[in-house]
């Protein structure tokens, strides 16, 4: 028997584990559990109460209204549900919609296919930091703009937008405004009175919870049309029989982050600082992508000159490490981030891109054992790149 490979996991903005206390709520409503929530006899009555509690739970979390939280397969759903259906509601008002180039392409493949149907989409630059500047919002407002589609926290780079005061331009303006919060929720107290939010996204997986169960937040009085037609699931809005182990595992992974977030979120920015702070001196060339400091709790994002990726992921593999280039939804994708691209960075140094994403498990030895090899191997390719020898030479 050979020793076991060592893992040490760094991509949680793709996916986090689901914790053991959610796996246990959730078992039940598998084989015990099982009714219909929709069935009118007693044994399906407590499925029914299941998905109360868990939207009970996560409205409380939000300062939102119980009525508000509609569930959904997760966060790409959402997305598509809040800009497909307020563009169609709000039609009668204008075609215009508001969102960044710095979207998840949820949000960004949605618009272009609302361009198809005959809207206009305005994509705001960003800021070297990728924060969406407030006089460019202002100045794209139109009488005719119905939407404004802006994320919460960014999930390649984990800059915090700000919130609060788009919410705010777009009451004063009586817009829609709709926030993907798929990586802030459970990572960043969110308030959606105070912020002004009216329609949020959210996908369980992303806070130790299972995966293909999200929700979307909307707020009362929103006209929102129905997205899945069939059955009268989630007040008419969503067709379908209901994911209950899921929405169960999500109420119970929304009680533990809110529980834990204080002290967790605490520990998660000192691990990142520490990482942040280690691989910026030690390893030249290289640049820190997103805002230093008003930033997601666990995100580090890097560029290193002269290498590719790629094959840094590749070797980070080799020794047990697991990382990201950027989101993974696009891994499969040999063209530059499109966020890096946004914030200015040219395709050459956007290649050489590393996201790492820590946990409340992370400890700071791995983070050593991290940064050393990531140190070994930028070295290693960089000794075989002609750019950096060209680069070396011309010093």
């Amino acid at each position: 028997m050979g020793e076991e490979k060592r893992l040490i996991y760094l991509d949680n903005a793709a996916t986090t584990r689901t914790a053991p206390e959610v796996v246990e709520a959730m078992l039940p409503y598998f084989s015990e559990l099982y009714g219909n929530p929709s069935s009118v006899y007693e044994f399906s009555q407590k499925s029914k109460e299941a998905i109360t509690g868990a939207r009970e739970t996560i409205a409380k979390c939000l300062g939102a209204k119980t009525g508000e939280i509609y569930f959904t397969a997760g966060g790409s759903e959402s997305d598509n549900w809040a800009m497909k259906a307020a563009a169609e509601a709000y039609r009668g008002k204008g075609n215009h919609i508001i969102t960044s180039k710095i979207e998840h392409h949820a949000v960004l493949h949605t618009g272009a296919w609302l361009e198809k149907q005959g809207f206009e989409v305005t994509y705001l630059d960003v800021d070297e930091n990728g924060t969406v500047k407030l006089e460019e919002l202002k100045k794209a407002i139109r009488p005719t703009t119905i939407l404004i589609s802006i994320m919460f926290a960014n999930n390649e780079i984990g800059t915090i937008q700000p919130v609060k005061e788009i919410g705010a331009i777009a009451k004063e303006h009586g817009i829609v405004f709709h926030t993907d919060a798929v990586q802030a929720f459970g990572q960043l107290p969110i308030h959606v009175d105070e912020l002004n939010i009216d329609m949020l996204s959210s996908s369980a997986h992303k806070l130790n919870g299972p995966k293909g169960i999200g929700f979307l937040y909307i707020r009362k009085g929103v006209k929102i049309r129905s997205f899945i037609h069939g059955g009268a699931q989630e007040r008419k809005r969503r067709a379908g029989t209901e994911n209950v182990p899921g929405i169960v595992g999500y109420g119970a992974a929304v009680e533990r982050a809110m529980k834990t977030m204080e002290e967790r979120t605490a520990r998660e920015r000192e691990l990142r600082d520490y990482l942040i702070d280690r691989v910026l001196r030690e390893i030249p060339y290289t640049r820190l992508n997103g805002h230093r400091t008003n930033r997601l709790p666990n995100n580090a994002n890097f560029s290193f000159q002269f290498i590719e990726g790629e094959s840094l992921l590749i070797m980070l593999d080799m020794e047990g490490i697991c990382g990201s280039s950027g989101s993974a939804c696009t891994s499969g994708s040999l063209d530059p981030s499109h966020v890096l691209l946004a914030i200015g960075l040219p395709h050459e140094i956007a290649h050489g891109s590393l996201r790492l994403t820590l946990s409340e498990e992370t400890t700071r030895e791995e983070l050593d054992y991290v940064v050393e090899s990531i140190r070994k191997i930028v070295e290693k390719l960089r000794n075989m790149s002609p750019l950096y020898e060209d680069f070396m030479r011309r010093r």
